[in-house]
């Protein structure tokens, strides 16, 4: 049941991230820069969303959107629109030595924000260009370029597929949605849930209040929330994976583990141990599933051990504590439970 309600939990969320970039229908502007060298994008909007996708040369252009906070401008004319933005926004839409600006802001202070208008942009430029965007409210995603990507969005989701380089991004509230990147990626949101599926290199993903969902990772793999559950299913390479208070489900790994919460339960199952394997809880109970042939270095504490299949062990044993060599001894695996149980199935 408590795997069905995340289920839903992840549906839910990444239905909104995928919907995010549908913006209107009809563009208020469209501005193609076919012949243009595009290095790199600057955009910057107030509540309005962003979109970066990669196209061939010939296709570059840029999409506006307008929309009226709180209200929809079909009772404004075409003629309306233009002359409120031309009277009240600074929008600039522009290449300069390779760099393309996609901008827009108010020209003074807005003091009846119901009455503001709100950009959002769809930039369609060259798979090998770098970012740097930003947007107060909407949604940022990014599909199919490669280089440096820089942005943030202080209430809005991330949608990031198929992207290379080095990717650093930040929500204050949204979710996060990531497959089929690789390389460097540096992911946060203060509340909202990550999902990261198909995507290898450094990877560091966190959020404050929300769960993570991992799936085919491949590299150095570091996530953490303080209140969330983390799921995670065949991963590679280096993993630590921590919350401060939700559960750790950890399936077909075959990576370095440290993993550790404190106050739920961890189930850990791994087919191909890497170097070594540490989990850490204050309370709950730690479930571990690892191949009996590995030679190991065993430290188990807890108020409760119990192990199946413990063969060719050395050591001392207890209800409370194991501490030994297994097939004479390797790779250290350290679990501390505190003041909960402990499950060991060598098979």
């Amino acid at each position: 049941m408590k795997k069905y309600l995340i289920l839903l939990l992840f549906t839910a969320t990444f239905m909104i991230v995928n919907a995010q970039n549908k913006f209107e229908k009809k563009p208020y502007l469209t501005q193609s820069f076919s012949g243009a060298t595009i290095n790199s994008v600057v955009s910057k909007t107030s509540g309005g969303n962003i979109s970066v996708t990669a196209v061939s040369p010939s296709e570059s252009k840029v999409e506006v959107f307008v929309t009226q906070n709180g209200n929809s401008l079909n009772s404004l004319s075409d003629d309306e629109i233009k002359t409120k933005i031309v009277e009240d926004y600074d929008l600039d839409i522009s290449v300069n030595n390779g760099n393309l600006t996609v901008t827009a802001k108010p020209k003074h202070e807005i003091t009846n924000w119901k009455h503001a208008l709100r950009f959002s942009f769809k930039i369609f430029v060259d798979q090998k260009v770098s970012t740097k965007l930003e947007t107060s409210g909407g949604n940022i995603a990014l599909k199919g370029i490669s280089g440096n990507q820089d942005f943030k969005t202080s209430g809005g989701n991330l949608s990031l597929e198929e992207l290379s380089g080095t990717i650093k991004g930040k929500t204050s509230g949204g979710n996060i949605y990531v497959r089929n990147c690789k390389d460097g990626l540096d992911l946060s949101t203060s509340g909202g849930n990550i999902l990261a599926k198909n995507a290898k290199g450094h990877i560091h993903i966190s959020t404050s209040g929300g769960s993570i969902k991992l799936s085919n990772l491949k590299g150095n793999i570091n996530a953490s929330t303080n209140g969330g559950n983390i799921e995670g299913e065949v991963i590679d390479g280096e993993l630590s994976a921590s919350t401060s208070g939700g559960n750790v489900s950890l399936q077909k790994l075959s990576c370095n583990l440290k993993a550790s919460t404190s106050g739920g339960n961890i189930d850990v199952s791994i087919q191909n141990p890497g170097k070594y394997v540490t989990i850490h809880n204050s309370a709950g109970k730690v479930s571990l599933t690892i191949p009996k042939n590995t030679s190991m270095d065993l430290k188990l504490n807890a108020m409760k051990i119990s192990t199946q299949n413990l063969e060719n062990f050395n050591g001392k044993t207890s209800k409370e504590e194991i501490n030994g060599t297994v097939n004479g001894g390797g790779i250290p695996v350290v679990i501390d439970a505190g003041g909960g149980k402990i499950d060991v199935v060598f098979n």
